[in-house]
């Protein structure tokens, strides 16, 4: 048999199965599916508790994404240096003392109450947290983006990356849940315990990774070197030997950060959404809740609270209500996630990531334009529509690079501070305006997705993932 008859989603072109490690590395794009998924319903907390409004409280995006624009260049480098599974045993470390930080955070923010400290000091103790826990994760998306791209047949860089990436969905359906048990928690009393609780879950993410980075340091994670395409490496006459001298990266780089720039928006300000856009909720929903959650245990603890009377009166969502309906958000995203893994393997990843930033961008006039009921089910569209973005962009954009392609992974992860800049426009449409006007800021992110995705073939001179034109140059 020879090798050409071997190439599999998981078997690499000399007949190595590799669906070990991918599973391995997989876990990480769940590691920080979670922790993205807690940021995302920690904005309305710190609203709330803090008092901030929806630009200010945008800072803590801002935080999260500053971490993975500061630390994208070492950790390529780093990479370069470690290797894949020395890059992620450092990113993982990261994580875990960001997670054990929010101990000390806690207390800063109980000595609030005490008059001992502002509650500015107390706000950028956490942002020092989420900024260092993002840090961890820069080392591990800049190294496990490409490498579940080399890791089986070429043809299939852009499925393996979705699929890993699903896993990232599961992460970002069970973060939320818990950031609304440790968020958004009440005592006997009614009060609010969020301040006193919000440490726990990053605790346990901290002693989680400690464990996760213990079986990769015995694991065999091999170093697999990639086919350089357009000749990076070599001493070709007339060919540059820089990665900013083809187009489909430099654009990779331009439309990642605006689709994380759209991503981050709509995550973050869901909440905000829910309950200040969503229309009436009818009564008999809410004693149809309470009838479920009748009794005692765990599905009343998750069930009670999810609405409440709004200051006009009217029966309206709850900030734990819509932090459990984020995770359904997340779901959505997650069906795109696996049903896109199987659409990119049979048709070019770059029509379809076209096709899905189109509808994202009606998707959002959708919501724009405030349409009731249908622009709720918008925002949920808009989750599905999102799910292939990242890992198709980043699999087009690092296409053909060979070993350059860990230079390249760092400046696409660098990208990601768009979700630090766009989040705080779009907070500050929502001030001046409401949520769904605010919605026109993802919209033109969208619009430039698309112009990538439907142009890719043009600006890499290649026709698919698997195949690059010879002729014609690039």
């Amino acid at each position: 048999m020879n090798n050409s008859t071997k190439k599999g989603l998981f078997v690499t072109d000399d007949g190595q199965n590799l669906l070990f490690i991918f599973i391995l590395v997989s876990s990480l794009f769940l590691l920080w599916g979670f922790c993205n998924g807690m940021i995302d319903v920690m904005d309305k907390h710190f609203q709330e508790e803090l008092g901030l409004n929806k630009s200010q409280s945008a800072w803590v995006q801002f935080a999260h994404y500053l971490g993975y624009f500061l630390m994208s260049m070492p950790a390529g480098w780093l990479a370069s240096k470690l290797g894949y599974k020395g890059g992620i045993i450092t990113g993982l470390l990261i994580v875990a003392a960001g997670g054990f930080w929010f101990i000390p955070a806690t207390h800063i923010n109980s000595m609030v109450h005490e008059g001992t400290v502002s509650a500015t000091t107390a706000f950028v103790a956490f942002l020092a947290g989420v900024c260092l826990i993002a840090t961890g994760l820069t080392f591990l998306e800049t190294i496990a983006n490409p490498y579940t791209t080399v890791l089986g047949a070429k043809t299939y860089a852009a499925t393996r990356i979705n699929l890993a990436q699903s896993c990232n969905g599961v992460g970002w359906i069970l973060g939320p849940i818990v950031g609304s048990m440790f968020f958004y928690g009440k005592n006997a009393a009614g009060k609010s315990t969020g301040s006193e609780t919000l440490y726990i879950p990053y605790v346990g993410v901290a002693l989680v990774v400690i464990g996760i980075a213990a079986v990769f340091y015995f694991a065999n994670v091999p170093d697999i070197k990639t086919k350089d395409d357009y000749h990076l490496e070599d001493n070709t006459p007339g060919v540059s030997h820089s990665i900013w001298s083809h187009p489909h990266f430099v654009m990779a780089v331009a439309a990642q950060f605006f689709y994380v720039a759209a991503q981050a928006g709509i995550f973050s300000f869901f909440i905000n959404y829910m309950t200040s856009e969503v229309p009436a909720i009818p009564a008999s929903w809410s004693a149809g809740m309470d009838n479920l959650a009748s009794g005692s245990g765990w599905l009343h603890n998750w069930l009670v609270g999810w609405f409440e009377t709004s200051k006009t009166g009217v029966l309206s969502m709850s900030n734990k209500g819509a932090s459990n309906l984020a995770s359904l958000g997340s779901i959505c995203f997650l069906v795109g996630r696996f049903t896109g893994a199987g659409i990119v393997k049979k048709f070019p990843a770059h029509k379809v990531l076209g096709v899905y930033a189109l509808g994202n961008v009606a998707v959002c006039l959708v919501i724009f334009f405030k349409l009731g009921w249908v622009s709720v089910l918008g925002v949920f569209l808009s989750y599905f529509f999102m799910s292939i973005m990242f890992p198709t962009i980043f699999a087009l954009g690092i296409f053909g690079l060979g070993a350059r392609a860990k230079k390249a992974s760092a400046f696409i992860v660098m990208a990601i501070m768009g979700g630090a800049v766009l989040p705080k426009l779009m907070g500050a449409v929502a001030d001046k305006w409401d949520m769904s006007r605010g919605f026109i800021v993802p919209m033109f992110c969208f619009a430039f997705v698309a112009y990538y995705g439907f142009n890719w073939s043009k600006f890499s001179n290649a026709e698919s993932l698997d195949h690059v034109r010879v002729t014609g140059g690039h």
